[in-house]
């Protein structure tokens, strides 16, 4: 029976640091906090995995696409070393085998999520990407990824920043990379992850320390 967390994509989910429960992955070093899940082994998956220094996972093959953000250490493969503030999107049918040296590395990994129509392999080093000008005064954007509708980016949010209240088509989801992000529902530390549904509405704000988020939009049809 296929295990189910947070399947539901009707309904809004919010987990903080103080939430994480990590599991042992099949391979040792490896741990995952699972934040949805359709499935067992192979699955639909939004994960946080935390690799321990000099740790591997056995190669695979994704199935259904690979997408990840490279949240501390180094995160290697056969491929590249990919330092904290790589993203990386590694489409269907590609493989690789991990190998992790002795920074250790923990990364925020999507997995089975892709349009089988999107083919093209992206890997961007944050750190060195320039900013664009967002919306509104105090908002900084750098688009990641765009793809019939879907959007993936970093949104940079200086000290007491106000958005206008939205609604989001297609649904959003946020992984909190520093700061504290803020909506009227209540405050999100860094490790916050919000999964907001189709047609959800809120009216996001900073206070003193400001943020730095991840935020994908438009992939949260039921």
């Amino acid at each position: 029976m296929a295990s189910l967390i947070n399947a539901d994509f009707s309904q809004r989910v919010v987990i903080r640091p103080d939430d994480y429960h990590w599991v042992d992955s099949p391979m040792p070093g490896v741990e995952r906090m699972m934040l949805d899940r359709i499935g067992d082994e192979v699955a639909r998956a939004t994960s946080v995995v935390r690799y321990a220094p000099f740790s591997e996972f056995s190669s695979h093959t994704h199935s259904g696409g690979e997408e990840f953000f490279v949240l501390d250490g180094v995160f290697a493969d056969e491929y590249g070393s990919y330092r904290k503030g790589s993203y990386i999107r590694n489409p269907i049918g590609t493989s690789h085998t991990p190998k992790i040296g002795k920074e250790g590395a923990i990364i925020f990994v999507k997995l089975q999520q892709f349009n089988a129509a999107d083919i093209k392999p992206t890997i961007i080093d944050t750190q060195t990407t320039p900013w664009r000008q967002g919306l509104v005064d105090g908002l900084s954007v750098m688009p990641l990824h765009e793809f019939e509708g879907e959007h993936v980016a970093l949104v940079k949010w200086a000290p007491n920043t106000q958005f206008s209240s939205h609604r989001h088509w297609g649904g959003e989801e946020i992984f909190v990379l520093e700061g504290t992000f803020h909506d009227e529902h209540g405050q999100y530390p860094k490790g916050s992850w919000l999964r907001s549904p189709h047609l959800s509405q809120h009216h996001p704000f900073t206070k003193d320390d400001g943020a730095l988020i991840y935020v994908k939009t438009g992939h949260l049809f039921i």
